[in-house]
């Protein structure tokens, strides 16, 4: 849960900054403890920046100095950078290509998902980790494709970090030379800033949002490589420019492509699914 943010967690950054110890070397062998519901603390708790830092401090926790909610974000970002180098170093092992989905609520991810993992189940091996604050109606969608998937509840935590996504992979069979998705809570600031070792982000915005959103949040779309504008058969109805959205993401992350589709009736589908082969094409290529 973020500190920073403040999103719910009843713990205080002092109490999270002296956190429990334990290794976690990401060879997945190990009998663990579930994370499904992440009810305990690690130690690499989501304390981290979203630019607030010239809001009053008592919107975050009382008593702390600013110098000293720096270092403890500072610490809480290398931890997690450690635990996303580990996945990452096991992604590339296995031959996987990891997409992590991002997107405000109701975007369509799960939707895509669904559609994605129908037209290539029978190609490739695949694989979701699914994050939401509550209940595990996503990761049904996705099983009932006959897709393997865990369901990650984060509680009041509005985002995933790599420490759990690490230990969803545990419970998953093994998976070699496929596509491991992960679909993130949904959230345009968080996410933005948790390496959870993917090879890209995809940020997902659905043409019921208004194409003004890369400028309203420019971290989420500066992280991510590939931009998907969902829900393109609605366009007739939304007043939604697609030129302008793609021009107001370039004014934030100038090589980020974009791709229009719309994962109800599979228009522009192909595209997608020509990328996410062409990734897995070279996942499974580097040594």
């Amino acid at each position: 849960m973020c500190g920073i943010c403040g999103c719910g967690d009843t713990q205080t950054l002092e109490d999270k900054a002296h956190p429990h110890d334990h290794a976690h070397a990401h060879d997945h062998d190990h009998a663990h403890h579930d994370h499904a519901h992440h009810d305990h603390d690690h130690d690499h708790p989501h304390d981290h920046d979203h630019h607030h830092h010239d809001e009053p401090q008592h919107a975050h926790a009382p008593g702390l100095t600013k110098t000293r909610m720096v270092q403890i974000e500072q610490d809480i970002m290398a931890k997690n950078q450690s635990y996303a180098n580990a996945n990452r170093a096991a992604f590339a092992a296995r031959g996987l290509f990891v997409v992590n989905l991002v997107s405000s609520p109701g975007s369509g991810k799960t939707s895509l998902l669904v559609k994605t993992a129908e037209a290539l189940k029978g190609e490739l091996p695949l694989a979701v980790i699914e994050g939401d604050q509550q209940t595990g109606l996503d990761a049904a969608r996705i099983a009932a494709t006959g897709v393997a998937a865990w369901q990650i509840n984060t509680g009041k935590g509005c985002h995933l970090d790599a420490h759990a996504v690490g230990h969803a992979l545990e419970h998953l069979p093994p998976l070699q030379n496929g596509i491991l998705f992960i679909e993130n809570v949904g959230n345009l600031v968080c996410p933005a800033g948790f390496d959870l070792g993917e090879a890209h982000k995809v940020v997902i915005l659905s043409t019921t949002e208004g194409e003004d959103k890369p400028l309203k949040y420019p971290d989420m779309f500066h992280a991510s490589d590939l931009m998907i504008l969902n829900k393109s058969d609605l366009l007739p109805y939304v007043d939604f420019d697609v030129e302008k959205a793609a021009t107001y993401a370039r004014q934030i992350h100038p090589r980020i492509k974009t791709l229009t589709l719309s994962a109800r009736t599979g228009e522009g589908l192909d595209s997608w699914l020509t990328w996410l082969r062409t990734g897995a094409t070279h996942a499974r290529a580097v040594p």
